[in-house]
């Protein structure tokens, strides 16, 4: 029986399409770029797992990927989402069998280098900032504010730790040490994820050093075991997969004030339809630009 010409020239098509992609070997890019934070809504932006499960899913999903690449920019944020976003990554490594990149561009600390141990290899620039491997929490106190204001704080509750640390009220040691043990457990976390997935790679006996919270250079981190070479995606990619490497990039869409600081795309117009997302936007942006201050960025 004659074969149908339709069938032998979409059977040709498909043999070209396949040696193309042999010969232009294909690596899914991740952009990991922002504040960690735990909410989704457009003033903060930020990096969680409801933004970014789709890409991540249609990263590892492209035909005949060969590596996934992490394009990391982040001074942390909410431990929560920075697991819920490593594990993500590490079950679909796993399951469709893909080996993973990070690459650390200005900082990749706290969150952004739990990220990082996501994969297999994690490599910086000689300038970025690498580590951070700690946990904090921030706040204000308002009680001599309110008192030269007038204001007459009241506070109703049910449970005896349910106003704990509220800034409205004279700060109490035991508040303080419950924070601390809450503290203490996330921190431990952090140092176990960090051991198992760096293992033999990071020096003996330095835990005091490497999980103090401090921060260092590519250099140094790369001298610590943090990170497993100096270079870029595109040269590390070139290298390891040849010249004609490809390249698709996959992420949430944002603005430039969104990723830098954290900002609103909605705010990055004048005016705003409604002067209040202003003020929201504002907040959240420098609470965001908190984030960076820290590591003088």
């Amino acid at each position: 029986m004659a074969a149908n010409p339709k069938d032998l020239i979409h059977a040709v098509a498909g043999r070209a399409r396949k040696l193309a992609r042999q010969d232009h070997p294909r690596v899914s890019v991740i952009r990991l770029s922002g504040v960690i934070s735990g909410t989704s809504s457009p003033g903060r932006g930020g990096l969680n797992l409801t933004a970014l499960a789709g890409p991540i899913e249609a990263a590892f999903r492209l035909r005949d990927v060969k590596a996934v690449a992490l394009a990391i920019n982040s001074p942390g944020g909410s431990p929560v989402q920075s697991a819920l976003i490593h594990r993500r990554i590490r079950a679909l490594a796993d399951e469709k069998n893909v080996p993973v990149y990070a690459f650390a561009e200005d900082v990749a600390a706290s969150g952004g280098y739990w990220l990082a141990v996501a994969a297999d290899q994690v490599y910086a620039d000689r300038n970025s900032i690498i580590g951070s491997i700690g946990v904090i929490s921030a706040g204000f106190g308002f009680t001599g504010l309110i008192e030269k204001l007038g204001i007459e704080r009241r506070l109703y509750a049910q449970g005896d730790n349910k106003s704990m640390l509220d800034p409205f009220q004279p700060e109490k040691p035991e508040d303080v040490e419950r924070l601390h043990a809450i503290q203490k457990e996330m921190h431990e976390s952090f140092k176990a994820l960090v051991k198992t997935r760096r293992g033999e790679r990071l020096p003996k006996r330095k835990d005091k050093q490497l999980f103090n919270g401090d921060v260092w250079t590519g250099n140094k981190a790369l001298d610590l075991g943090l990170i497993d070479g100096i270079g870029d995606l595109r040269g590390v990619m070139r290298e390891k997969f040849g010249d004609k490497v490809k390249f698709k990039v996959f992420g949430p869409r944002q603005g430039w004030l969104q990723r830098r600081f954290g900002l609103s795309t909605r705010a990055e117009g004048w005016p705003a339809a409604d002067p209040s997302d202003w003020a929201d936007n504002l907040i959240d942006a420098a609470i965001a630009r908190a984030h960076w201050a820290r590591f003088g960025l």
